[in-house]
């Protein structure tokens, strides 16, 4: 319980800071519902040509949902999709949660980005791509990566 405390106090000053207008620029309520592969990954078939796409916390990418209970699943789905920019098979992991923003999509009236580093064979640097779970928007490959060949 101790523990607890401070995370809802936290949540709560983060969530008052939050600006009344939001700052992302690619949401788009009206995109295609998402599809999944016989291998669970979502079907991407757009590939970015925008280079903020996923890499800036003004256009994340945005993987709504809300149609499971579970709030990582789709960030897996999306994740798994994808490989380095030759097919080279990556990894990620989570680093953070930040940049709250607000939306009428969770009842404290706000949400939070979630950052993944990406890796690969033969990569000089670690990636960051930001990812938005209360949004929705079209799914397309960020500039840089591939798609998994099925």
């Amino acid at each position: 319980m101790k523990k607890i405390i401070p995370f809802v106090v936290l949540l709560l000053l983060s969530a008052s800071c939050v600006s009344t207008k939001s700052t992302l620029k690619n949401v788009d309520d009206n995109a295609p519902a998402l599809t999944l592969t016989k291998e669970n990954t979502f079907v991407i078939t757009a590939y970015s040509k925008d280079k903020k796409y996923g890499y800036d916390q003004d256009y994340p990418i945005n993987i709504f949902y809300r149609n499971t209970a579970n709030e990582t699943i789709n960030q897996e789905r999306f994740l798994n999709a994808l490989t380095g920019p030759k097919g080279e098979k990556i990894t990620y992991s989570k680093l953070e949660s930040c940049c709250p923003f607000p939306t009428k999509k969770t009842d404290l009236g706000a949400g939070f980005l979630d950052v993944y580093e990406l890796k690969w064979d033969g990569q000089k640097k670690p990636i960051k791509l930001y990812l938005n779970i209360y949004e929705k928007g079209i799914l397309m490959v960020p500039v840089g990566l591939s798609l998994k060949k099925n």
